[in-house]
Formats: C-alpha cells, structure tokens, sequence
C-alpha cells in the first residue's frame, strides 16, 4: 500500500497551484489523500505574520491530532527559514519552494527519518511545472510566472522567491489544453508578479491570444496582477474575444504617493487610475478588486483619506484588506515614524466599512440584468458559481442544470457577498 500524503495549503494561488502540482507528481509513487495519512505536506506562506502564524497553529494541530504521521514544512516560510528571517517548531523536515519539484524526493526523505532543514537547490526548468484539474472544480489555476524583480520594501517575495521566471507560450498553451480537456472550462492565469510575464516567444498579450486557440476553453482570467502589466495591446487582445473574463484584480496597497514611493512600488495615484480609465474603455463592463495595506510607516491620516477616495472613486468588487506588519528582513521593518497598533486597527475597520459600502452599491447595480454564471456547485438547494465579472452568484431552482454549465442568470437581489438570481428562460 502506497504511502498516504495530506496537504494544508495557505498563502496565494501560486501556492494553491503548486499544491495541485505537488498531488500530480506525488500521484505514481503515493497516495495523496484529503483524510487521515502518513505524511502531512504544509504548503505555508510568510508574506504576513498572520499567514505565518495559521502555519503555526496547522503544525501543532497535526502533531497533536496525528502524533504518529510526519510533517514537511514545504514552500515560502521554510525558505525564509533557511535565510535566517523566521522560525518555526514542530515539523519533521522543511524544504523551501525548489523542493516541490522534486517533491517525491522531499517525501521518502522525511520517511525515511530525516530532520531538520533540506538542503539548498535549484528549482526544476519551469516548463516542466505542470499541474491537474483540481478535483471537482471548474476553474483550474494555470501558474506562468515565478519570482519578482520589484524590490518592494514592505515584501519578502523577491528574497523568497528570487526573480523573475515565465514558462513559455507553448508550454503554458500545452498545460491549458490539458486542463480543458480535463474537465476545466475556466483557467486563471496566475504568477507572483505576472506584470512581469515575459518568456523567450512573446508577452502576455501574446499568450492571452494564444490561449485563445485551445479548444473547448469557454473561460479565460486573470489572476493578479500589479499595474504596469495592464496594456493597451493586452487590452485589445481581451476585448476581441468575450470568453475573457473582464476583472482585474490591481493591487493598489495606498491610494497616498508619499506612501507609495515609500513603498517603492514604482507607480503613482494616478497612473493607477489611468489604468482603470484604460481598462473602462476596451471593457466597459469590467469590474475590479485590489490589495491595500493600511498603517504603513509614516502613514498620516490624510494619506489614509487619500487611500479611501480611491477605493470610492473606482468601485472595487472586491477589496484585500492588510493592516501592515513589519517583516524581518525588509527595508520597511526599520522605518521610522510606525503607526501605533491602535490606530492601524481603527484604520482597517473604517476602511473595511467603506469597502462593503461600496461593494454593495456596485452589486446593486446588476439588479434587473443578465449574467453568465458558471456553474460550480449545489448548495443549500441552490446553485452557486461566478459571472464573468468574479461575482459569487446564488441561482434559485434551475432544474436541468450540472456542475460546469454557463447559464444566463436574471438578477434579482443582493445578500451579503452574493448576488441572487433566476435562470432566464
């Protein structure tokens, strides 16, 4: 009997990508299962000491509740461990992100009794990165970059995961096509900084039209991605085709410039919004969600108010919300002039409140419209999946419907996070 291996996964989806990689490659050799098994991989993040410390919390968990299995830490916070920036008790064996290429190996090393830290290597050739329809979704995660040029002060990413690295346009189209065929008519393209998208035979522009051409996609996203990645030639590309999804996930993290360039995030307020003006006008339909980072160092109140207006004036659906925490390691963490904890609370609450106010008022707005909704699961007696726009939709009745249908939904009403609809016709 092949040896059982469990997964607990935290952070972005590159990391929920890798994950699925991971189960592929372990899939010949073992059993990864979603119950009780022999081996424990925790696939965790250190970008937030929040992420870090549910890390924590999901070892000591496993330890008491499986003291016989295994755990490998695996992925971003083994490596910071290994660069000297974090600490962590209670696994068996850490390796950092290079290792989930190799992963079968990590695995019998841990059985075999190892401890500690794995060694420092080289991750595979990107192209050979692949992963799986994730089982029983619609929507499957296609990663086409790694790594990070930027040196943003507040982000560990590029110390963590090194720099930049795209897959090429023929690999990334290969994988698509066998996701597709898999039973995945959505896929998200995804990367650490996929602004940064750029392999030997193209751009992103190029692969999203290449992508195009795989047979039966029915659904093309994008994941994250930061600013200067939005283009008008990528944009003419998305508007030329009505099976790309248009929502743009843009993170903004300050709305201030002082606080941006203190950020070095390598943009301004309104560069920001012309991109969301260029945005609006191959897709006027689009809708938008953004990261922000409240109490920054050096963050005043007015840079605050200047954050809000922002998120007023755009109309995001959706809203990342970080209070900032200083990270060993980056520049950021020595700043002068830190935001005291009270205040950086007080900050996120309001900011939290203005967020679901405006998302409210943009959701009301599709009171009365059609939507294409994919279909991904049954719940509670209803229907649940996404419009295009990345809108969590809950369809009433609906005989005849299966997981993975696109049906025009009628909406009519608002509930919480959700829309509401009817099945038009």
């Amino acid at each position: 009997m092949s040896p059982r291996v469990g997964f607990v996964t935290f952070g972005c989806r590159v990391n929920q990508y890798e994950t699925q990689m991971m189960r592929r490659l372990l899939a010949g050799d073992f059993d990864p299962v979603q119950g009780e098994a022999e081996v424990y991989l925790v696939n965790a993040c250190t970008v937030t000491s929040l992420a870090e410390r549910k890390a924590r919390q999901a070892i000591h968990r496993l330890r008491r509740e499986h003291p016989r299995a295994k755990i490998l830490l695996i992925g971003c916070l083994a490596d910071a461990v290994f660069q000297g920036v974090s600490d962590i008790q209670g696994a068996d064996l850490l390796g950092g992100n290079a290792w989930k290429g190799r992963i079968d190996e990590a695995v019998s090393r841990v059985l075999a009794g190892e401890q500690g830290v794995l060694p420092l290597i080289g991750p595979i050739p990107f192209d050979r990165e692949r992963t799986a329809r994730p089982p029983g979704r619609v929507r499957a995660l296609l990663k086409v970059q790694d790594g990070c040029d930027y040196s943003c002060t507040f982000c560990r990413t590029t110390q963590i995961r090194g720099p930049s690295r795209s897959k090429s346009i023929a690999a990334a189209v290969s994988e698509a096509q066998d996701l597709v065929e898999g039973g995945c008519p959505e896929v998200i393209l995804t990367g650490i900084n996929l602004a940064q998208y750029s392999p030997s035979d193209g751009d992103l522009a190029t692969l999203v039209g290449r992508l195009m051409t795989v047979g039966g996609l029915r659904r093309l996203r994008l994941g994250s991605i930061n600013p200067a990645g939005i283009t008008q030639h990528l944009l003419e590309v998305a508007a030329s085709d009505s099976r790309f999804c248009p929502h743009f996930h843009i993170p903004l993290q300050s709305g201030d410039d002082a606080t941006l360039r203190r950020m070095n995030r390598g943009y301004t307020a309104a560069f920001y919004l012309s991109r969301i003006k260029l945005v609006r006008r191959f897709l006027p339909e689009a809708t938008f969600g953004a990261d922000v980072i409240v109490g920054f160092p050096g963050e005043t109140e007015a840079a605050f108010a200047r954050t809000c207006s922002i998120v007023e004036e755009v109309g995001f659906v959706n809203l990342h919300l970080f209070r900032y925490s200083p990270r060993a390691g980056t520049r950021a963490a020595d700043f002068p002039r830190p935001v005291p904890d009270r205040e950086r609370q007080d900050r996120a609450q309001r900011l939290a409140r203005l967020a679901g106010t405006v998302r409210g008022r943009c959701m009301k707005a599709f009171l009365g419209r059609e939507e294409q909704v994919l279909i991904e699961e049954a719940r509670d007696g209803h229907w649940r999946g996404y419009t295009r726009g990345y809108i969590d939709t809950v369809l009433k009745g609906g005989n005849g419907i299966v997981t993975g249908d696109e049906v025009i939904v009628r909406i009519t009403g608002v509930t919480g996070d959700h829309l509401k609809g009817e099945k038009d016709g």
